[in-house]
């Protein structure tokens, strides 16, 4: 059995804003850029998603179809947040953060979770 971190570490994809744009995010959760951190460039999916797995990181992505079947097909340690690309660097920073504070590690590792860029009535 895996053991879960009490808050959710992050890895941001390739294609995702540099962290530093993410400053609230930056404060309150443990976040790595799959790039900036760790100059890994062109790597294709599943490793993407095997670097998460492995450190305990949700990935955060702005292509997230992409990656659903491997959430599906292996949900230990996991997961992913899609995040529209609708959405400002500052959007991105202020739904994530609220998004995160919401839901327990317990139900977003090992899951499939989108933010849109749409608002609620």
């Amino acid at each position: 059995m895996i053991r879960l971190p009490i808050k959710p570490k992050l890895l941001l994809d390739e294609n995702f804003p540099p962290r530093s744009r993410l400053a609230k995010l930056n404060r309150r959760y443990d976040v790595k850029h799959i790039r900036d951190d760790y100059g890994l460039v062109g790597l294709k999916d599943p490793p993407v998603y095997t670097v998460a797995q492995e450190q305990q990181r949700l990935l955060i992505t702005f292509d997230p179809e992409d990656f659903r079947p491997l959430v599906e097909k292996n949900k230990e340690a996991g997961g992913v947040i899609g995040v529209s690309h609708n959405l400002s660097d500052a959007q991105i920073d202020t739904k994530l953060v609220a998004y995160l504070r919401k839901r327990s590690p317990k139900r977003l590792y090992g899951a499939f979770h989108y933010i849109s860029g749409e608002t609620r009535a």
